[in-house]
């Protein structure tokens, strides 16, 4: 299936290495031209290096975490490729394990890890999406934002992220700028965490396995990329504040 992605621009944040590296990379694949943006500066230029295909990858050092940094990024698309189409916000981070550990400073910085990078970078395409008469906007949230599991502020941030991305769908698709999040389950990839915890606590993680992952395995990025990039293109034109939940059959929502 042609996907109709060649020739569009998009933005991936927290795309150095994971689930954003997989989408951004698989976006060029499929002809886009991607802006590749993470903090750290030296995974960011292997990712742009790595990402091969039709379509073009400029890298962009910022910290979407400082709503300002926002701006700069869908700047630097425009000036790199001319225009925006896609947002895909992936920046993300976990906080207290437990609800005694959770404080106020806990809870805002899970929420400036997550939902506050996702409403900043998307307010910031707004203006450059509806000069192109439209766009995608997607936010990678989590199945823990559906359900309990989790610490408790990322289970809140991931929840507040569905929510948002609900909101603004409603409110945009008058522009013709179709929003919907996504849901991974837990997937594996180098330098995650499930990565750490497996190393950490093999005998832990294969109970884990055991007992919550029907196929007996994690999710892999692919798995989720693939999906991510389906819904970004006009092939899903009408999946619009939806929550698309990816995730093996991990979770017990309906």
């Amino acid at each position: 299936m042609d996907l109709d992605l060649a020739g569009k621009i998009a933005v991936v944040t927290g795309s150095s290495r994971g689930i954003g590296l997989g989408i951004g990379t698989r976006l060029v694949q499929e002809g886009a031209d991607v802006v590749f943006c993470a903090r750290g500066a030296d995974a960011l230029e292997d990712a742009v290096a790595a990402a091969a295909g039709p379509g073009r990858a400029h890298g962009v050092v910022a910290d979407v975490t400082d709503p300002r940094a926002a701006t700069q990024v869908v700047d630097a698309a425009v000036e790199a490729f001319g225009g925006l189409d896609i947002v895909v916000n992936n920046v993300g981070g976990s906080g207290a394990r437990t609800v005694d550990e959770t404080d106020v400073d806990d809870l805002e910085t899970v929420l400036g890890r997550n939902v506050i990078p996702a409403l900043a970078v998307s307010r910031a395409a707004l203006p450059r999406l509806r000069e192109r008469g439209g766009g995608v906007i997607s936010l990678i949230a989590s199945i823990w934002g559906r359900e309990a599991g989790g610490s408790p502020s990322y289970n809140v941030a991931k929840a507040a992220e569905i929510s948002l991305a609900k909101a603004m769908a409603r409110d945009l698709a008058r522009d013709g700028i179709r929003v919907f999040s996504v849901a991974p389950g837990s997937t594996l990839f180098p330098g995650g965490s499930w990565e750490r915890r497996m190393r950490d606590d093999p005998n832990g993680m294969a109970d884990f396995v055991e007992r919550e992952l029907p196929w007996g395995r994690f999710g892999t990025v692919d798995e989720i990329a693939d999906v991510v990039t389906f819904l970004v293109s006009p092939r899903a034109s009408w999946v619009v504040g939806a929550c698309v939940t990816v995730d093996g059959g991990q979770s017990r929502a309906f």
